[in-house]
């Protein structure tokens, strides 16, 4: 059986995306071969413990989930999330993957919904972006960009025609918490008639940046 370095499973409320504030089984994985400077999981780079698929399985179904949500780090910087995210869809979940999009997703399951986070010039990763990765992008699936500012805006709208991500799946905007004003960022998509859903996330307006969150 395949095992994954696990940082952490937990229940909580979804704090982004398609799912925002629905109950959710999140499990992240260990590692990220990427340094974002707006990174709010850096305890997940190192540490954590190895759990098979089954171990992993088990203490998911714990909580009785509809909505689970593999997530990191990167979790595709391990072989075994491609199995994990098969063995969760064969178990009846709704499955999603928050991916930097920096690694090749061709292999992830048709069921599950990639999300995909754009890394923007303010991040400092603009350089690892993989976009080979658009051509795999389904209806279902949705791309992110975490704006740090208007800068970043600018770039991400070029992003979107360059290649008519619109036409493909949803797209998000999300501010970069404490860094780009929410109201200015939702002016501009407002101004600019972008075709993006602006989110922010829940979890930190209700929790802050607590782990397990």
């Amino acid at each position: 059986m395949s095992r994954l370095r696990i940082s952490e499973i937990f229940y909580s409320l979804q704090g982004e995306t398609r799912t925002v504030g629905l109950p959710t089984v999140f499990v992240r994985l260990t590692g990220c071969p990427l340094r974002c400077g707006y990174c709010d999981t850096a305890y997940a780079f190192q540490g954590g413990q190895w759990l098979d698929i089954h171990d992993i399985l088990q203490t998911v179904a714990s909580y009785q989930p509809r909505f689970v949500t593999v997530t990191g780090g990167e979790p595709l910087a391990q072989k075994a999330c491609i199995p994990l995210l098969m063995a969760l869809c064969d178990a009846g979940y709704e499955v999603s993957l928050e991916t930097s999009g920096a690694l090749d997703v061709s292999a992830v399951d048709s069921r599950v919904v990639k999300v995909i986070d754009i890394k923007t010039p303010g991040s400092g990763e603009v350089d690892k972006n993989l976009f080979e990765n658009m051509s795999c992008l389904q209806p279902h699936d949705q791309v992110k960009f975490v704006i740090c500012d208007q800068a970043d805006y600018e770039w991400s709208k070029n992003i979107i025609q360059q290649y008519q991500l619109a036409a493909m799946c949803e797209v998000l905007f999300s501010p970069s918490y404490e860094q780009q004003n929410p109201g200015e960022l939702a002016d501009w998509i407002l101004k600019d008639r972008l075709p993006a859903r602006l989110q922010i996330q829940l979890h930190k307006f209700l929790w802050g940046n607590a782990p397990g969150r």
